[in-house]
Formats: C-alpha cells, structure tokens, sequence
C-alpha cells in the first residue's frame, strides 16, 4: 500500500548531485503563476543561474537582489511530485535552505473572500508524495506556521488560520470528501502543501506557507468567483508576491 512506502534504512537509487559551486542565496521564492514569473523578471535585476528541465519543458531559476540580501525565484510547476522535484534539484544550480511557498489555493468556507490570505496549519496528505518522504499520517504539521502568522500581524495583513486539504485529484473533490474535511476543519484544497512540508522536513529545509484564497467549494454548485481576465486577488495577483519577498526578509532577518 502507498502509505506503506516510506523506507528510511536503505538509499535512494537516484540522488541529486548539489554543486559545490552552487549560488547561495538568503531564501528561496517560488511561483506557480506565469503573470507572477513576468511580474518579478521585469521587475528585479533577475541572473538567470540555471534550469529545470521536465519532458514538457524547462523552467529557468533566477537570484535577485533585494535590500541586501539574496534570493533564488522560479517558477514550478502544479502538483506535488512536479513541486517537489525543483525543491530536490535546486542543489544543482542555487544553494538554499529556506522557501517560501504561496499560491492559490480553493475555499472550504463561503467566509473566507477570494484574495484572502490563508495560512494552513495542518496538510491532510491525500496525495502520493509525501509517504515517501515522511511516515504515514492522515495529517502533516506545518512547521512553521506560527512565524507566518506572526509576519502577518506585524505586517497587519488580515489572514485566516486553518487546515488545509491537499489532493492529486481536483476533479475528485467529491460532496462528501469536501463535507469530511470541511467538519474537520480544513479552509482550503490545493495540491502541493503536504509533499513540500514532508520534503522540507526530510532534507531539513524551512519552508513558509501561504495560499490566495481562490474559488469556492461550499456552494450549491462550484464557482470559480472572478471576471474573465481577472488577476487582483487570485493567484497571478503581484501583490501576493509582494507579499512572499517581504515574508522573505522577514524570515531571513529574524
């Protein structure tokens, strides 16, 4: 069984070879919104440092400069084994041990506005990923939500605290799965947050979370609650990853 598939006593056949001539950087930003790649690229005096290549294609890794320190952005890719698999090939191109980890995210509450900033505590872990990085449990504990929380405050940006509801299936997300975690306290659906927590964890990386709140799972019917074409307040809005860069410093100056 999949939850069976956790083996810490024997090697992986495959391994990342890190590069000792890796650039190393302050913090790492990553996107899943290609408004947000542009955004930052025309912004910041980005150096493209390398590439990760997949069959459908190959993202470009980048440092920039900000307030004196350096950080590491890239665009990744949706799901969790395609998240994960940049965050274990960083090492051949930038040397990093803290990430910063935000996108979009589905509503489990009709309350909570699309935009609003979300910030999970917990990951229940229906996605493949994770068991191999971390034992089996229906949940994984977001490290360090406490810290994000606190940024938030200090920042006075308004945020809802809560479990989140990762999943390799979003065309799954039945009546009765949303129901069930909805009771147990879950506020958002996505389908990275538990394999990044579990991958972080088991390379000893710090990782900080946050989500957009996007469309909404507790109607009648599903909506994805924006106008065509809309970006304020969804995941492509460069607000969100203003927001990222000075949860950056933050973490880094702490």
């Amino acid at each position: 069984m999949i939850i069976d598939t956790y083996d810490d006593k024997s090697p992986a056949k495959i391994n990342v070879k890190k590069n000792a001539n890796a650039v190393h950087v302050d913090a790492v930003i990553y996107t899943f919104s290609h408004e947000i790649e542009k955004y930052v690229t025309d912004r910041y005096n980005c150096e493209k440092v390398g590439e990760f290549k997949m069959a459908s294609g190959a993202h470009s890794a980048y440092v920039f400069n900000y307030m004196g320190k350096n950080y590491g952005f890239y665009k990744t890719w949706v799901g969790a084994p395609a998240c994960v698999a940049p965050i274990e090939e960083l090492a051949t191109v930038i040397d990093a041990d803290k990430f910063i980890h935000f996108g979009g995210a589905g509503c489990l509450d009709k309350e909570i506005a699309r935009g609003k900033v979300m910030i999970p505590t917990e990951a229940y872990r229906d996605e493949g990923t994770s068991y191999h990085y971390a034992p089996a449990s229906d949940y994984i504990r977001i490290k360090n939500w406490k810290i994000v929380r606190d940024f938030m405050e200090a920042n006075k940006i308004p945020y809802v605290l809560g479990k989140t509801w990762t999943t390799d299936a979003f065309y799954r997300e039945t009546v009765n799965n949303f129901e069930k975690h909805k009771a147990d306290g879950c506020i958002s659906v996505e389908m990275e947050g538990s394999a990044v927590q579990a991958v972080c964890d088991f390379r000893g990386y710090e990782v900080y979370m946050f989500f957009t709140g996007g469309d909404l799972l507790d109607a009648p019917e599903w909506t994805m609650r924006k106008e065509k074409g809309q970006i304020t307040h969804t995941q492509h809005d460069p607000g969100h990853f203003d927001i990222a860069l000075a949860l950056a410093e933050y973490v880094v100056n702490r």
